[in-house]
């Protein structure tokens, strides 16, 4: 296994044209310690979280993978943090591409209290930072940005106001219950009621059979086992692309799991029958907000009480009891999806070329966004 090699070099400070400072840090660890307090009160999505982010750099950054570069944006003269981004450097066929890190659902700048959200404001920070970015030793060919809400709940994403930002072929989806469990649940149609209700009085009907949250570290590290084997047995089953059955993702989600579940960051939920593990859900929460990130359930044996759906919606009713009213059922189109009453949330892609390799990149994208209007 190949981790994170640590880079503790100076980093790299400029004055990047009148108002703004940019400051690019190669080690996550190091950027976090020095920005806790703007990471704190940033604004952010659910997973620009320290344990999120901190996890994803450990395991997917390496010297033969993604360098990391956090970039801090700040004020010129207060040093108050205008905008955090978290991000790592790949090389794709000989291009050097800037991403955002974290392998995320959602993805945007951290905003910080010096971020007034004005246009002018932040088509000023972004040319400089892009010259900064083409400055990097050995370039950068290209920025691409995908997967950007244009808003989360309190705050505006400036980003996707730039020029060049077109929407990106992957929508997010969100369940708002309102303050009343019961009413949403009411709110569904009349069938997914009665057939979550006749799930869970099937499911019941077996012995030891339960529902419950894993607080227990070691028991939460069994758990995701079976969801990784459960998850991938089905997605193979599909004949479907899959890519979280490799080693790195497999050690990001344990490390997440270590470092996140005693705080309440990560939540594992599952159906069990006995010792037996029917399905599982793990998912990530800030404050009323809850995002769904990997499912698995035990398949066609237990397929007449749709343990998928069920744990979903034991899950919600768990949350919302516990505050949170937001149900983020990601990216990814689903029909189990639609039956929950999901609202789709638009997102958005931005990518520039820094520099003439970049630019095939840009036409080609260009084509292909032609041909799917067309």
């Amino acid at each position: 296994m190949t981790t994170l090699a640590v880079e503790r070099s100076i980093p790299q400070v400029r004055t990047a044209g009148p108002g703004f400072r940019v400051e690019l840090i190669h080690d996550w660890d190091e950027a976090a310690a020095k920005l806790e307090g703007a990471l704190a009160q940033g604004r952010t999505t659910p997973f620009q979280n320290r344990h999120w982010l901190g996890a994803w750099y450990r395991w997917f950054a390496s010297n033969e993978g993604a360098r990391p570069l956090i970039v801090v944006v700040s004020d010129a003269r207060t040093r108050d943090v205008i905008a955090i981004l978290p991000l790592s450097i790949q090389t794709q066929r000989g291009l050097r591409i800037a991403e955002f890190a974290g392998s995320a659902d959602y993805n945007a700048p951290i905003l910080g209290p010096a971020a007034t959200g004005s246009p002018t404001e932040t088509a000023a920070w972004w040319r400089h930072l892009c010259r900064e970015l083409a400055r990097l030793p050995g370039g950068c060919d290209l920025v691409r940005f995908r997967k950007m809400p244009a808003a989360m709940a309190g705050w505006v994403n400036p980003l996707a106001a730039l020029a060049g930002v077109q929407p990106s072929a992957l929508t997010g989806h969100l369940v708002h219950t309102g303050d009343d469990y019961d009413a949403w649940r009411y709110s569904l149609e009349k069938t997914v009621r009665k057939e979550l209700e006749r799930s869970w009085r099937v499911f019941a009907k077996h012995e030891g059979a339960e529902f419950k949250q894993v607080h227990d570290p070691d028991e939460a590290l069994r758990t995701f086992a079976a969801l990784e084997a459960q998850q991938s047995a089905r997605m193979h089953d599909l004949g479907q692309s899959y890519s979280l059955d490799d080693e790195s993702s497999a050690a990001f989600h344990r490390e997440l799991i270590v470092r996140g579940l005693a705080d309440g960051y990560v939540v594992l939920t599952a159906l069990t029958s006995g010792e037996e593990i029917v399905a599982s859900l793990l998912g990530i929460r800030t404050g009323s907000h809850y995002v769904m990130v990997r499912i698995g359930n035990a398949g066609k044996a237990w397929s007449n009480c749709s343990p998928g759906r069920l744990v979903i919606e034991r899950t919600m009713a768990l949350l919302h009891a516990d505050g949170v009213r937001t149900f983020d059922f990601s990216v990814g189109s689903y029909d189990y999806k639609r039956r929950f009453g999901v609202s789709d949330v638009a997102l958005v892609d931005l990518t520039a070329a820094l520099s003439w390799r970049g630019w095939p990149v840009i036409i080609r994208d260009r084509l292909l966004r032609w041909f799917r209007r067309s």
